[in-house]
Formats: structure tokens, C-alpha cells, sequence
């Protein structure tokens, strides 16, 4: 039979192909029983939490013949059936993924990293390398935050439209696309159409005209909050007429509005859907009404506790399940007695794949039990503590089932028990605490940057080369320049972000590109922070090198949620499967006022790990940051210096190929007495300082950092304290943000705290905003004046003969 459609209109079945039908049957009855037993082993204590897909089966059965091959999924947590109907997912991995089963054999989407109901498939070879998409069904990485699946689905069918509208970026993208023919389909639970990312996404298609077509799973509920509290009228398909395509008008979204119990018409209806948005490459939204959740929300709570009886009652007979059962008896395309002993065949193989799933996940873990207790037991015979360690072995004998944690936890106690055995006692047991907290790390905390050769890590160093009459350029013609190099270097390089376009930036940064490199290359966008980033994400993943604008860094707080929990722990949360190279670059630090001034570096650092940050002092340093992460597969986060760019630089002959390694500061000044330890703007500042104390005799050695993320992973920075024996963190976030931060990674984690004399300083900003005007920076942010008072305090605590007070 054809995947693509139910129907045989050469059949003498009523033009419906019957061996699809049953099998669509088998697969819903299969998912139904998949969430009972799910909801099982959750109440039985064998896995932690459930939310699952029942109740919205049928539905995803008609999604899936619309689904073709290249096309790609950006989903919500009850979408198990549509896995399965695509045969992305088995039972025996559902219940994997339920158990938390670390091991990519049997849990291929996250290795046991991410909740029970979320999917994805690899697009990634075990070398972090791209796979064919055009030959296979993908689907991105799901998250658990509502509506955040829609940013990147803005940007996965925004991809399409770029492949489909330009042979350059087609050529040498066949791994991605066929001639742009891939559309997107998402979906999203009705509740979650309340949050402001839904609204953001469905304006920026709408605005595009993209390939996507969204399906709507509407239960009434929002956990327990019925629509009439979640929406305005109470119903999203009325709310979105206004967004509704209409002949003779401006382009807007094609909608539906469809019963999810109604198989033939949920089948009719997709498959019409996905024609005109396939042929046409337009959006489409289906809101699927009257559906079911028979369960509740989750395994956390009762739904018969906010529904009323009459709800309870309704939900019971339009079960879809129910009705899709009823429709093919009427039908007789088959009959009730046969359909139960296909129900008790699906049964039968659930309940065989979850105890297959379960002794996957117990039976090395019951190996490495084993492992312990010989070393314990061996121990108990060396030990001065032989009755303790046998009681401890005993009890790890005697638990029922034992995870890792229960297994670490005894060899720690065990250690402690015989900390005053000999060292050959312990050995034994010592080295494999440390080989198993290796191989846990792997399961648990690995890929969170790229490990492949494209990492950022392994880009060479490219230097500045200069001319010997170098041409002295403003900040920001510079960094055109930079960008002018990369994109006729770089094919599939693109960039969007609000007036980068046909103003060239508010900053001047990209002037005239977009007139050389076309409107594809270099787009205008609205004023849409998280679809902005969204965008990028959905093409990274598809093949393209985006470059997303954040004009300021006081408005990155719009996409950092996106930014956080989508971008930065895509890598991670998939185990390696996925990655999306995205560059986004902002500007911030000092300028004038609350909103254009600001440096909250803490709160990103802090949100985003996953993704470099960047913060080079000056344009040329920009430059080589940029040039950098085109070379890699990691995303990046570059902020430039605002005030930088009417300041002038040197421009190197080759500012489309020099290049910074991340992780490593620069000495920007030698000194003997303070190391003063910085990045972007304050570096000037910590300069200017360092020439007015240097007339009283102190010598200062100031570095800057250059990336926060990674930082100076060579240990530069205590081989400077460790010459001067004082140092001050200095920056414009506020007080304990990342002066704090780089505190901790200076004196813990380079131990740097030996080498100090006078305790460690730190000078930051205010604790509110900067106040506007140049006074109000001035005494907001830390000055020249600051910087050698706090320097020349440290100095007379150390040598108070020397230096009396100045204050």
C-alpha cells in the first residue's frame, strides 16, 4: 500500500484501502496501550513521570500520510502516535525512553536525557556530521516549555522557501533538500496557543509565507484551565480568522478546522492541507477540535477533579479510539471479534516491549551490582571495618532495583568505611568509582559543545595581518568589511535581523549588503527577538549558516528563553544527535540610557551553556570571533562593543580570514603590581586607569578575557597573579554577576587563591540600570576614577607605608 494516502479508489472497499485502515487501527490501539501501561509503571514506581499522547491518536494517523520523506516535524509531547504511524519509534523505546535508559541503543532520540513524550530523530553521524535528510522522515528535537517548539519551526520551513527560491544555496545542499518541496508540520496543545512565542511564530509565517502547516490538538483543557480561561472567546480558531487567507487579498494562512474523532474527515483533510501547502509553499494551521484526554494531563494528577461528570461522560464516547472502532465495524471492513484479536496481538507485543525494555535497562546495571558486591565483600575480608561493610553490602544485596546512584553511594560509604586500610585494600574499589564516573559522564553530561573536528576549539589560529599603510576605519566599516568577506566566502550564508537589511543596521554594520548579496542573504525582519533566533535555529539544522541579529543587548531578554532552553542544550539533550551552528550577534555595553546601555553578562552566561560567548573588546576582534565560529559547528552568542564603532581601527588586509581561538585572553598590558581582569568595553577604561597609576608607581598587567564562555582555559590568568599577587575583576554587569563568575573560575578552578597577597577585588556596575546621559553613565557604570581608587586601595593594604590614603 501507499504511505501517502488510505484511499484506493480502484478498490471495490468503498475507495478506501482496507490493509491501511487496519494497519492505522493497530497503531492507535498500539499507542492507547503503549499510555496505559506507561501510566503503569509510573504509579508502580519504575519510572518517574508520564504525560502521554492518548486521546490524540486518530488525528496523527491522518498527519502521517501527509508526512513525505524530508519533510520534518517541530512537535509537543503527546505526538507518540504520529512517531509510530512513521515508524520513528517502537514500543520497546517508548518504554526506553520512559525508564530513562541512558544508552543511544535503545533510547536513539536523548539517550534517557530528556522527559518521557519528547522525540527527535539523529541528524547527526557518530562524527557530528550531517545525514542525508531528503531520504528519511525527520524530526526535531522536542522541549517541554509550551509553544517553545514554535520559534524554530518558523525557521525549518523558512527553509524551504530559501532552497526552493535560490540555486545558490541548493547547490551543494542535497543532503537537505529537493528542490525546496520539504514542508514542516508542527503541532502545539490548544493551551499553549495562549503563550506569546505561539502568537510571535504564527505572525512571522504568516509574514513569510512559509511551508508549514500546524495542527492544533484542542482537548478544552490546559491541564485543568478550560479554553474560556485560556483565550478570548474561548476558541483559537476564531481568534485566528483575522490571520486567514482570502482570495484577492494580502497573503495570510490557509485554516481548517477539523473533529479529531472523525477519521475519513481527519484524512481528507491533511492530505488537502498538505497538497496546497506543498504545492503552493503557504502556511496552514488545522485546529483539531473535540478531542479527548482520557487520562488527565499526566501522571501527576486526576483529571475528574476539574472536569464535570458531563465532560467525563462526552469524552468517554468520542474517544477517538472508540469512534475510529466503530466507524470500521459500520463499515465492515472488519468485524468486532476480529478486531479484538488484533487488539490482543498490539496487547501482547507492548506488554513483551516493555519487558524487554525494562531488562535493557536493569541488566548491566545489575552486572555492575554484582561487580560491587565482589570488591565490597573482598574489602569487607582486609578491612577494620568488616561487620560495617558486610552490613553495607547486604543492603545493597537486599534492594529491590538498584539504580547507579544506589551503587556510587555504596562504594563512597565503603571508601569512607576503610579509609584507614591500606591503599591496597581500596585500590580495587577506587578505580572503578573513577571509571564509572568517567562513563557516567559520558551518558549524562557530554555533548554539550561540539566534540566532532569542527568543534570551535580546533579552529586555527589565523593572525591580523597588516599592510604597511593599514586604512584607519570606524568601528563599524569594519565590521562590514568582516561580513562583506564571509559572505562571498561562505554560500550559504545568511543573516536577519530588524533593518540589517535595506538600512545596513542602525549601526551601519551591514551598509549596502544586502544591495550585493540580495534580500534572501541579508532580510529585514519585524521586531520579533524569538522568532528571530527561532529562524536561525530552524535552518542550522537544515544545512544553512544563519547569522541572527539581536540589534541590542538589552533586548536579548526577548530570546533568551528560546536561546536557553532550545539552542544551548540542543546538542546536549540529544546525546550528539542534532545541532543547529547558529551566530548570534548583538551589541551592547556602554552607550547612553536604561535600554541601550545595558551588560547583563551574568544572567546569560549563566542560561546559555551550550553556546559560546563571545566579547571582544573591539570591531577587529569581532571580526576574527565571526570568522571563527563560520569555521565550526558550534552556535555562539558575539556582543559587540556599541561604543566601538565610530571608534577607529586598523583594517587587516585579511579581515575575512583572521581568526581568535576561544578560551584564550590577551595581555593587554604588562605590569607587576594588580592583574586587572576585564573584556569589551571596559578595557579602555581599564587602560586609561592603568596610564594615571602608573605616574604614582603602580604597575598594572590588564587582561581581557575575550570569551566568557569558554574562559581562559589555560590558566593564563593565575600565571599573572601568580606574578603580581593582587588582582581586581572589573565589568559592567552588576555587583556578584560575572565579576563573581570569573572570581570562581580565576581562584577555584585555577586555584589561584595560593598566589594572592591582599584579598581579590571586585568592580562592578551598579545594582540598577545605567541612568541616561553621560554623568548618569558615568556614575552608573565603573570609570577611569573607580578603577585607580580600587586599584590603589589594594596596593596600600599591601604597602600602607608607600601608599597613604588619597581618600
Amino acid at each position: 500500500m501507499s504511505l501517502n494516502t488510505p484511499f484506493d479508489e480502484a478498490s471495490h472497499d468503498r475507495g478506501w484501502n482496507l490493509d491501511a485502515v487496519l494497519r492505522d487501527y493497530r497503531i492507535a490501539y498500539r499507542s492507547r496501550q503503549c499510555s496505559i501501561l506507561g501510566r503503569r509503571e509510573v504509579f508502580a514506581g519504575r519510572a518517574k513521570f508520564g504525560i502521554f499522547g492518548e486521546g490524540k491518536e486518530i488525528a496523527q494517523l491522518a498527519m502521517a500520510y501527509a508526512f513525505r520523506k524530508g519533510d520534518f516535524r517541530s512537535g509537543y509531547y503527546r505526538d507518540q502516535t504520529l512517531m509510530f504511524a512513521l515508524d520513528l519509534l517502537t514500543a520497546e523505546q517508548f518504554f526506553a525512553q520512559l525508564y530513562a535508559n541512558p544508552e543511544l541503543s535503545a533510547e536513539p532520540a536523548f539517550g534517557g536525557r530528556s522527559m518521557t513524550g519528547h522525540f527527535a530523530t539523529r541528524l547527526l553521524d557518530a562524527d557530528g556530521n550531517f545525514l542525508p535528510q531528503t531520504d528519511r522522515y525527520n524530526s526535531s528535537a522536542d522541549l517541554s516549555p509550551t509553544a517553545s517548539q514554535m520559534p524554530r519551526l518558523v525557521g525549518l520551513a523558512y527553509a524551504s522557501k530559501l532552497y526552493r527560491q535560490s540555486p545558490a544555496f541548493r547547490a551543494g545542499a542535497g543532503l537537505f533538500t529537493s528542490n525546496g518541496d520539504e514542508i514542516v508540520f508542527g503541532t502545539i496543545g490548544n493551551a499553549s496557543c495562549a503563550e506569546g512565542l505561539f502568537w510571535e511564530s504564527v505572525n512571522a509565517v504568516g509574514v513569510l509565507q512559509v511551508p508549514m502547516l500546524l495542527s492544533i490538538w484542542d482537548d478544552g483543557f490546559g491541564i485543568s484551565v478550560p479554553n474560556a480561561f485560556q483565550m478570548t472567546k474561548g476558541d483559537i480558531a476564531r481568534i485566528l480568522e483575522g490571520f486567514g487567507h482570502r482570495p484577492g487579498g494580502r497573503p495570510g494562512i490557509d485554516l481548517y478546522v477539523v473533529r479529531g474523532w472523525d477519521y475519513p474527515e481527519l484524512c481528507s483533510t491533511y492530505l488537502e492541507a498538505s497538497d496546497i501547502v506543498r504545492s503552493k509553499h503557504t502556511p496552514a494551521i488545522l485546529h483539531v477540535t473535540e478531542l479527548t484526554q482520557p487520562f488527565g494531563h499526566s501522571t501527576s494528577g486526576n483529571h475528574e477533579r476539574y472536569k464535570s461528570h458531563d465532560r467525563l461522560e462526552w469524552e468517554k464516547e468520542f474517544d477517538c479510539l472508540k469512534k475510529m472502532r466503530e466507524w470500521i465495524v459500520e463499515k465492515e471492513f472488519a468485524t468486532a471479534r476480529e478486531l479484538e484479536e488484533l487488539e490482543a496481538l498490539e496487547s501482547k507485543d507492548v506488554l513483551e516491549a516493555r519487558e524487554r525494555a525494562w531488562q535493557a535497562l536493569r541488566s548491566p546495571i545489575e552486572a555492575e551490582r554484582s561487580e560491587v558486591v565482589q570488591m565490597t565483600e573482598k574489602l569487607a575480608m582486609l578491612s577494620r571495618q568488616q561487620g560495617k561493610i558486610q552490613a553495607l553490602t547486604a543492603s545493597l544485596k537486599a534492594l529491590d532495583a538498584p539504580m547507579r546512584r544506589d551503587l556510587m553511594a555504596a562504594v563512597t560509604e565503603a571508601l569512607l568505611l576503610a579509609k584507614e586500610d591500606p591503599e591496597s585494600a581500596t585500590a580495587e574499589l577506587r578505580q572503578w568509582k573513577s571509571r564509572q564516573g568517567e562513563i557516567n559522564f559520558r551518558r549524562y553530561s557530554s555533548d554539550l559543545y561540539s566534540e566532532s573536528f569542527a568543534s570551535a576549539l580546533n579552529v586555527p589560529v589565523v593572525p591580523a595581518v597588516y599592510p604597511d599603510n593599514p586604512p584607519l576605519l570606524k568601528g563599524f566599516e569594519v565590521i562590514k568589511a568582516c561580513f562583506d568577506a564571509a559572505f562571498a566566502r561562505v554560500p550559504n550564508l545568511l543573516s536577519m535581523g530588524e533593518d540589517v537589511g535595506l538600512l545596513g543596521g542602525v549601526n551601519q554594520g551591514w551598509a549596502h549588503l544586502q544591495e550585493k548579496y540580495g534580500p534572501l542573504r541579508i532580510t529585514d525582519t519585524g521586531i520579533r527577538e524569538a522568532t528571530i533566533v527561532g529562524e536561525a535555529i530552524g535552518m542550522a539544522m537544515r544545512g544553512l549558516r544563519p547569522i541572527a541579529e539581536i540589534q541590542y543587548l538589552d533586548y536579548f531578554l526577548y530570546a533568551l528563553q528560546i536561546i536557553s532552553d532550545d539552542l544551548a542544550s540542543l546538542r546536549w539533550r540529544t546525546h550528539g544527535g542534532q545541532k543547529a551552528p547558529v551566530i548570534i550577534s548583538t551589541r551592547g555595553h556602554r552607550l547612553e540610557g536604561i535600554w541601550h546601555s545595558g551588560s547583563p553578562m551574568a544572567g546569560i552566561i549563566n542560561l546559555v551553556r551550550g553556546i559560546y560567548v563571545c566579547v571582544p573588546r573591539n570591531s577587529v576582534q569581532a571580526a576574527g570571533f565571526y570568522n571563527t565560529m563560520l569555521l565550526s559547528d558550534d552556535a555562539a552568542i558575539i556582543v559587540e562593543v556599541l561604543n566601538a564603532y565610530y571608534k577607529r581601527e586598523l583594517l587587516p588586509a585579511n579581515i575575512g580570514e583572521l581568526t581568535l581561538p576561544l578560551g584564550v585572553p590577551e595581555v593587554l598590558r604588562t605590569g607587576r603590581d594588580v592583574t586587572v581582569v576585564t573584556y569589551g568595553a571596559c578595557c579602555d577604561i581599564a587602560e586609561e586607569a592603568a596610564v594615571l597609576l602608573e605616574t604614582v608607581g603602580i604597575d598594572v598587567e590588564i587582561i581581557d578575557v575575550r570569551t566568557l564562555l569558554p574562559f581562559d582555559i589555560k590558566g593564563m590568568i593565575a600565571e599573572s597573579i601568580r606574578k603580581t599577587s593582587r588582582v581586581l575583576f572589573l565589568d559592567e554587569d552588576c555587583p556578584g554577576g560575572t565579576t563573581a563568575y570569573m572570581m570562581q573560575e580565576v581562584l577555584e578552578r585555577q586555584r589561584a587563591f595560593q598566589w594572592l597577597d591582599t584579598p581579590p577585588r571586585t568592580l562592578s556596575a551598579k545594582a540598577h540600570r545605567p541612568a541616561y546621559g553621560s554623568d548618569g553613565d558615568y556614575f552608573s557604570k565603573p570609570n577611569r576614577e573607580q578603577i585607580v581608587e580600587a586599584v590603589y586601595e589594594i596596593m596600600r593594604e599591601a604597602e600602607p607605608r608607600r601608599f597613604g590614603p588619597i581618600l
